[in-house]
Parts: structure tokens; sequence; C-alpha cells
């Protein structure tokens, strides 16, 4: 990369058997910028080159071309450029299911959900793993070798960097009131839901309700709500439901508004993404 080279905003999603049920990116980004947003998957990206910057637990964190950022599900993160060019990355969202069976093959008993802790992991050897595993998956020409280094590269981030989940506090009473505003939220993403309906569940006026879930969550509800319509729109957009019918069913107004939201969260609209 020269000097004077800049990323395009190119992003390319596709899906291996290899890795059932991963969605899989490859993609350069300089003028788009990630709002926040969470995933159901492990997020294992390896900046390829330039630099990303990403908020994630209240601090701002920079990765730099070698680095894995990894991001646990359903953790709240953005993402943007760092540096002029922008950057280049390859990104693994790995299914809970798959990465929690894999930790129990590894350690060879049963374990407890692997959790990896907040920060940018900066260990060249495994990126090398983890963008080789990355392009065999992608080229798709040798199933054997790029099963094997899949295996191997997932293996030694679980072996290295895998830790145990800090147990939650006690739940208070604002915690519950919280679940209670999500369950209302999230029970019936089609319903028109107001603040008001949201904080009488909870038994708090709207103006607590929503300074409450937006200091919890990250989110005022009503994004948090669309952040759950994106992530429920993702199973029917890989079962080839067409994306006007998604939009509906998911609750937004219309496909536009749908795509405006999608293209927020994922870089590319929702026809490309499934069109994969």
């Amino acid at each position: 990369m020269t000097a004077a080279h800049r990323f395009q905003d190119s992003a390319r999603y596709w899906r291996t058997p290899l890795l059932p049920g991963a969605d899989l990116l490859t993609a350069e980004y300089h003028d788009h910028e990630f709002t926040p947003h969470w995933h159901d998957a492990y997020t294992i990206p390896v900046i390829v080159a330039g630099a990303e910057g990403y908020r994630y637990r209240g601090t701002d964190y920079v990765a730099e071309a070698g680095s894995v950022p990894i991001i646990n599900p359903g953790e709240l993160h953005t993402g943007s450029r760092a540096v002029e060019a922008g950057w280049r990355y390859r990104v693994m969202y790995a299914p809970v299911h798959f990465i929690h069976a894999l930790a129990d093959e590894v350690a060879g008993k049963r374990k407890a959900l692997p959790w990896f802790a907040p920060g940018v992991i900066r260990d060249a050897d495994l990126a090398r793993r983890l963008a080789r595993a990355h392009r065999l998956l992608e080229a798709g020409d040798d199933a054997l070798a790029a099963e094997a280094a899949m295996f191997d590269a997932l293996s030694t981030l679980l072996v290295r960097y895998a830790q145990t989940q800090p147990e939650p506090a006690r739940l208070a009473t604002d915690d519950v009131r919280v679940a209670i505003m999500k369950e209302r939220l999230a029970g019936d993403l089609v319903a028109p839901v107001t603040l008001t309906d949201v904080a009488r569940a909870a038994g708090l006026s709207p103006f607590h309700a929503a300074r409450l879930f937006t200091w919890t969550t990250g989110l005022p509800p009503h994004a948090w709500r669309n952040q759950v319509r994106l992530q429920r729109a993702l199973a029917p957009l890989r079962a080839g439901v067409s994306v006007t019918e998604v939009a509906a069913a998911s609750g937004f107004t219309d496909q536009s508004h749908f795509t405006r939201h999608f293209r927020r969260m994922f870089g590319v609209p929702p026809g490309r993404w499934q069109g994969r």
C-alpha cells in the first residue's frame, strides 16, 4: 500500500459449509462508519492493512494491521477508520454453539462459554493463522486444507485467549426493570410500541425508563429494538426470503427504512448481503 493509497468501501459477505451457520466477510472501508451494534456470533476479525478504530465496553481502541480485535456475542461496538487510508480486514462471525463445542473438544471436557477480555489481541502468529484460514475458506478449492486451517486457527485462539466470563452481580431492581423493558420491546417486533407502553411495563415514567434503558444498554429503546429486528432478519434472508418480505416481517416501515439500517450495521444493503 502506497502512502497515497486510500481504501474503498467494498464488502463481500459469504458462507461456507465448513463453518455451518457462520457469515464471513472480506472487506475494506474508508468512508463507512459502523454505528453502535452487536452480533449474535463471535466477531473474529483480522486487520490485513490500515487500522480500524472502534468503541467497545466504554473504551476506544485502535486495531492495526496484524491484530485481532475480537468482540464477544451480543456486545455493543462501533467501527471506523483510524488512519487516513482506512482499513482492510477479514472477519469470521462464528456461531456461539460452534465455538462452545470446539472449546469443549480442545479441553477434552465440558467448558463454560468462552469469553474474551476487551482489547486488541496483538499476536502475529495467531493473525497469520486466522488470515490463512479465511483465505482458504474463501477460495473454496481445497476443503481439506481449509477445514484444517480453520480448526487450527480457532483452536489457537481459544487456547491462548479464551477465558470464562466473570459472574454477573445479583440482579438489582434496575436490572429487572431493564429486562422487562427488553421483553416488551422484543416481544412483537411488528406491533407499534410507545415509550409510555415500555415504561408502564417496568413501573417507571417515560423519562426515567428512557434514561435507565439507554444508560444500561448503550442504546435508546428504539435503536435497541431496531438491532433486534436486524438480527432476526438474518435467518429469513439466508433462507432466500425476499428483502421486501423480510423488511415487512421485521417491523420496518418499508424496504428503504430496512435497507438504511441494515447498511449501517453490515456495510452493505440486504440484497447484496443475501446474494453472496
